[in-house]
């Protein structure tokens, strides 16, 4: 069926003209409003944000690192400073042909292998963001040399700034700590542009990280005008960087260098304190890394060095060292006993060996004392005199003594990693090993061994408070004059009673002779200590025990001395631990080095004297053996050395942290073995 054809009519059309042209229009209408309303809002809400868009375009904003501030010691003398320091960096998202801009830095700034090696495990490991450190502590002309080539080095970044300085380098490694650039995690966490500035470097360890926020400052801009390409074409205007805040501390600069110097080749720590307010005059742990090459950026080689070393030179032995105090607890258990009542007058009969049911417990004089008193005890350092006082009172008699003598106190110093040692008794043992506390436990700890274990800040605080008879709390931050401490309420006839038998133990004919003071007028009182290690077995007893000459280093005995000085009117206390020492050299033994330390205080010109002519029999200066180590290090290796890990503060970390908790506490069953070489002090 056809359908009707539909007649159009010129009325219809213009009227389907109309009703198209209409709808057109209003579709133009919109979208010409639509693009006027964008705009409008581009030119005038959007206007900053454009605005600044394209004054990025033009103009780079950088930031200025800020100067870290100083650390100085109680007169002021420089810990930590500033230097001027030119530097080259590379900007890793920046960086075009690897190999051929390597090359050309690798002439310029006269690059070894060891830092090829390290700039490219950190390009490998960086992110776009991190500028990666070539080299720092450029001379002007290396520095000039990289800048006249830049176009030629697309990537590289030579920076004019300020770099940490540590003036006495090792001697103070573990007192001010390090800084280095942060991390990729840091960043991530933080946010904070900063942290990725070329230059920019904060704290990592010791006093640089636990005073971040004081000694950080805050950083500066620079405006500089650059090509399309990023090429600067001039500077436009800078604001400057403010200097972070200056940190004085109690330590003596001078003290810290001369006892850093004094422990030899020791693996060992000292400490000096004031016996009046608790300032502390010296801390140092040796052997020691040079925090300036830390700061600069540590090659994989001189890791490996010092992560492997069996002398630990990582680790802060003062505060994260745990050792057996030995002997040097004795006259602190001879003040307990007259606090419990017994007379300094009462003997007890050293025949040389305890016997203890079916445990013999030797003293360290084989032939033994004879009738001994309280005095003659401490001086000759009687092991059977303790021995006896302890299982006759149980040492929950003593340990209140040790608490109150600063053993196992937590001091608020500003170091972020402290080990804090026990002082044991029955209810900690049962706490912690669901045991009943023997007598033989009390024999041990009466001697300083068995579970008794204390760093080197709390025997010199031991020392200071048996010295004066004030609660001294170590301090380090002179923000306010320091005033004496207050007293701990002792019975003054009680602390003359101890005061004499330190005094005895090093002038008057007792274990600690080498410990005497030549200087006119000054005597010292002091207490030696001898620390074992490894138990002795019934056979080798036998068949002679072994002598640490014939051992190697991890089973000699440690080497402790404490002590104070003037012994009138005492003002300086001393406390010395050096590991595995044995008493081997004289004149690198606890007892000598604990009284060149304190005559530092009373004639610096005679123990500075003394000190070069000691040195030139160890192998010179700290720097001077330092150099010696490391090249012979450097001659030994024939393997490939595995890169220097990426964060070097976590990997710090786990080296203290094994050395910490490894072989550092004491035969158990020491004074059964007998403690060897007290008498030799």
């Amino acid at each position: 069926m056809n359908r009707p054809t539909k007649i159009v009519t010129a009325a219809a059309q213009g009227f389907s003209f109309s009703r198209r042209a209409m709808v057109l229009g209003i579709g133009q209408a919109a979208v010409g409003t639509l693009l006027a309303t964008r705009m409008g809002w581009l030119a005038v809400a959007e206007n900053e944000h454009y605005k600044l868009l394209s004054e990025s375009n033009r103009v780079n904003m950088t930031l200025i690192p800020p100067r870290r501030g100083w650390i100085v010691d109680r007169y002021g003398a420089p810990i930590a400073n500033n230097r001027t320091d030119f530097r080259v960096d590379i900007i890793p998202e920046r960086l075009e042909n690897k190999a051929h801009v390597l090359g050309e830095l690798q002439q310029l700034l006269a690059l070894t292998a060891d830092d090829l090696s390290r700039i490219n495990t950190d390009l490998d490991r960086a992110a776009g963001f991190k500028p990666v450190q070539v080299e720092e502590n450029l001379s002007w002309d290396k520095y000039a040399a990289v800048g006249v080539r830049l176009p030629d080095l697309p990537g590289v970044q030579p920076t004019r700034g300020f770099a940490r300085n540590y003036p006495l380098g090792a001697a103070v490694a573990h007192l001010t700590g390090y800084v280095g650039t942060a991390s990729a995690e840091q960043y991530k966490k933080e946010r904070d542009p900063l942290l990725v500035t070329p230059g920019f470097k904060l704290g990592k360890d010791g006093l640089e990280k636990a005073l971040e926020q004081r000694l950080r400052g805050k950083p500066g801009a620079k405006r500089v005008e650059v090509t399309a390409r990023g090429k600067p074409v001039r500077n436009l205007d800078t604001r400057p960087d403010q200097q972070g805040q200056t940190v004085r501390l109690t330590i003596d600069a001078g003290l810290q260098e001369y006892a850093a110097r004094r422990l030899a080749q020791n693996s060992g720590s000292a400490v000096v304190l004031d016996v009046l307010t608790g300032d502390m005059l010296a801390m140092v742990s040796m052997p020691a890394y040079d925090p300036n090459s830390f700061s600069q950026g540590i090659g994989k080689l001189e890791w490996k060095m010092l992560s492997e070393d069996d002398h630990v030179p990582l680790m802060n032995k003062v505060l994260q060292g745990l050792y057996p105090p030995g002997s040097t607890v004795k006259p602190m258990h001879g003040l307990a006993l007259l606090q419990n009542g017994i007379s300094p007058d009462q003997t007890v009969n050293c025949r040389g060996v305890l016997q203890v049911g079916t445990g013999r417990f030797h003293c360290w004089k084989r032939g033994g004392h004879g009738p001994i008193s309280m005095r003659r005890a401490i001086a000759q350092s009687c092991d059977i005199y303790f021995y006896t006082m302890a299982r006759d009172l149980g040492y929950d008699r003593f340990a209140p003594t040790a608490r109150e003598m600063g053993l196992g106190a937590r001091y608020d110093l500003p170091f972020l990693t402290q080990y804090y040692g026990t002082v044991p008794d029955s209810a900690w043992k049962e706490k912690k090993y669901g045991k009943p506390w023997t007598v033989a436990d009390s024999i041990n700890a009466s001697i300083g061994q068995g579970y008794l274990l204390v760093n080197p800040m709390q025997l010199a605080v031991m020392a200071a408070r048996l010295a004066g008879g004030r609660a001294i709390v170590p301090r380090i931050l002179l923000d306010q004059p320091h005033r004496p401490a207050a007293s701990l309420g002792l019975d003054p006839e009680h602390i003359k009673i101890i005061r004499e038998g330190m005094w005895a133990v090093v002038n008057g004919g007792g274990t600690g002779g080498r410990a005497r003071m030549h200087i006119p007028g000054v005597e010292m009182a002091g207490k030696t200590g001898t620390a074992q290690v490894r138990r002795i077995t019934r056979s080798e007893r036998a068949s002679g025990v072994l002598g640490n000459a014939a051992l190697p280093f991890k089973l000699r005995d440690h080497a402790l001395f404490v002590g104070f000085a003037p012994v009138d009117n005492p003002r300086y206390a001393v406390s010395v631990v050096l590991e595995h020492n044995g008493h081997l050299i004289p004149d690198q033994d606890a007892p000598p080095t604990a009284s060149d330390i304190l005559s530092y205080l009373f004639d610096r010109e005679k123990a500075v004297a003394r000190l070069i002519e000691l040195e030139k029999t160890w192998g010179g200066d700290i720097q001077t053996r330092m150099k010696t180590k490391w090249d012979a290090f450097l001659a030994a290796q024939k393997a490939p050395v595995p890169p220097t890990p990426e964060d070097v503060e976590s990997a710090t970390s786990n080296v203290v942290e094994k050395a910490a908790t490894t072989d550092r506490t004491a035969s158990p069953t020491a004074a059964q073995n007998g403690v060897r070489g007290e008498g030799n002090d």
